[in-house]
């Protein structure tokens, strides 16, 4: 019996169109966020700390870079003095980020399914930064150098969907989630240096999110028991633990508890292998420092 699963689909994956406004309708949603915040005399730094989640995200919620949460907007209606206006577009909300959710590429919806409610996430990346870890920027330009190329409200698409996982991040309590990058990672100059940049800072302000473990591979280590590539692990709340490796577009989604039994110990050793996390901070602070 087979018990992974593997897909192959076409290298442009799906055409989604971008016309719908749901970028729009993330702009006005939080805009209305921020007017009810001011009128209330609330810092962004108050409200986070009120609610639990980072200044930073609640930014990104009222710039409409980030689908607020069904919670966030109940939770945050009362405190802002909002009259139930932020609860009334909960469900709105709701139905904008089902249509985000099919705009993931089909060689990776299964994973992002799957990540979506896992508990714990372990990704080694050994070409690129981690989805989870990009900033939108970084995201577009891997998009935008995609070949055959991509059209251009494919790219919007995808990039929406991939700011979207992000959520992961704010969820509280946090998943379980620590990762391994290869520090060719670090030095490959993708978009430009000041994408690149803004890549590298956003990775150290992410590495301060408490119950997140960041760690780097350094390239002058004689043992990398990665080299077979990247890969993935999940634990899904009250299911078995799942892994998903992806080369080339083409993806599997592993259940063998054999096979994710081999892989798991892989990321123990990598773990075991690759610089701790305050070396690897330090290390991605001297490749600032190097342009």
């Amino acid at each position: 019996m087979v018990s992974s699963v593997e897909r192959t689909v076409p290298d442009d994956g799906e055409t989604v169109e971008n016309s719908d406004g749901i970028a729009e309708f993330y702009s006005a949603v939080g805009k209305l966020i921020k007017l009810y915040r001011e009128r209330a005399g609330i810092t962004q730094r108050q409200l986070a700390e009120r609610i639990g989640y980072s200044e930073d995200m609640v930014g990104l919620i009222e710039r409409g870079k980030r689908t607020p949460r069904i919670e966030f907007l109940t939770v945050v209606d009362p405190i802002v003095d909002a009259g139930g206006a932020l609860t009334v577009v909960a469900d709105d909300v709701m139905k904008a980020k089902v249509r985000v959710s099919e705009r993931h590429p089909a060689f990776s919806k299964a994973f992002t399914a799957e990540e979506a409610k896992a508990i714990e996430i372990h990704e080694y990346s050994s070409l690129n930064i981690p989805g989870l870890l990009q900033t939108e920027a970084h995201a577009r330009a891997l998009y935008d150098m995609r070949r055959p190329w991509l059209s251009v409200e494919q790219v919007d698409s995808w990039v929406d969907a991939r700011m979207t996982r992000q959520e992961i991040l704010s969820r509280w309590p946090l998943p379980v989630m620590s990762w391994v990058i290869d520090e060719s990672a670090l030095r490959r100059p993708l978009g430009g240096w000041d994408v690149h940049e803004a890549q590298l800072r956003h990775l150290l302000r992410v590495a301060e999110v408490r119950g997140v473990e960041l760690q780097v591979m350094p390239l002058d280590r004689t043992e990398n028991a990665g080299m077979g590539g990247s890969f993935a692990l999940l634990t899904p709340n009250g299911g078995a633990q799942i892994a998903y490796v992806e080369v080339q577009h083409v993806n599997r989604l592993i259940t063998d508890p054999a096979e994710i039994r081999k892989m798991a110990a892989r990321y123990g050793t990598l773990r075991g292998q690759a610089l701790t996390m305050r070396e690897s901070l330090a290390l991605i602070e001297k490749t600032l420092g190097e342009r």
